[in-house]
């Protein structure tokens, strides 16, 4: 038995990686799934795949960055379905660059903070008022990049830092009324948040004393040639995450009674070379 059933789900950032597949999977459990992404044909496609599999879902268009936006598309959840259940504030960008490149970066860091940290707020902002008089569950997706301030992720550490600690402070003022967890996944590829990254020799730094077996296994992964052991998820080597698993652990986290919370959670392959 599960905690999901006719619970109405909003993911940001549902047009694809770990946001479709968290709305997929909360559909598949019995919620009914609010897809929303500034792309909005796409968000309109993940809700068409979730009906066409049986589940129930709607896609929208939402810029997180814009706040009455935001606040309509909750206002509408609502309308339609008499209740909000969950928010999952999941879309966010990756500017890496170092410092001295700020002429280079300094457009994509300032957007970095809209989306990252205001889009975010924006959120909290439109579910608060319903989730406090009923219950609600917000769960904040920051990064390991959040833990320190690392070298080539400067603006990027400390957008999520904030995430997180908006979140603890979210979970004070809430308490007993809204339940808050911040998740903070380490380095996952194949995610659309590679498309936004500025310097790409920035990302090496999270490694720290690993950089160099971090860059032997970055060319062996492109290249087809991770061990056995570092592809299986049953081993101890390994390597990466997939997007998959972060949205399998953040769903869990989500089928929760209401009264059980799962604050914090850190995600991390076992093998890695991320340190932070």
């Amino acid at each position: 038995m599960g905690y999901l059933d006719d619970k109405v789900v909003l993911v940001t950032g549902a047009a694809a990686g770990f946001g479709e597949l968290i709305a997929t999977q909360v559909a598949a459990r019995g919620a009914i799934a609010v897809a929303l992404d500034v792309d909005a044909a796409g968000a309109t496609r993940v809700a068409a795949a979730i009906e066409a599999a049986g589940g129930r879902a709607l896609g929208l268009g939402l810029d997180v960055r814009d706040r009455p936006a935001f606040a309509a598309a909750a206002a509408q959840v609502i309308s339609t379905y008499g209740r909000l259940d969950v928010l999952v504030n999941n879309a966010g960008v990756m500017p890496l660059a170092f410092l001295a490149d700020h002429a280079r970066a300094a457009d994509a860091w300032d957007r970095a903070i809209d989306v990252n940290l205001k889009g975010v707020l924006h959120g909290v902002y439109a579910v608060y008022d319903h989730m406090a008089a009923r219950g609600g569950h917000i769960v904040n997706i920051s990064s390991v990049y959040g833990n320190a301030g690392v070298a080539g992720a400067a603006v990027y550490s400390a957008t999520k830092a904030a995430v997180a600690t908006l979140s603890n402070a979210l979970r004070v003022e809430s308490q007993g009324k809204i339940k808050v967890t911040v998740v903070r996944p380490s380095g996952v590829l194949g995610t659309n948040l590679g498309t936004t990254v500025v310097d790409a020799t920035a990302a090496a730094p999270l490694a720290a004393h690993r950089i160099p077996s971090w860059r032997e296994h970055i060319t062996a992964l492109s290249e087809g040639r991770l061990t056995a052991e570092q592809r299986d998820l049953d081993h101890a080597q390994y390597w990466t995450l997939s997007p998959g698993e972060v949205a399998d652990a953040v769903v869990h986290v989500i089928d929760q009674p209401l009264g059980v919370a799962i604050t914090e959670l850190t995600l991390r392959a076992t093998g890695e070379d991320y340190v932070f």
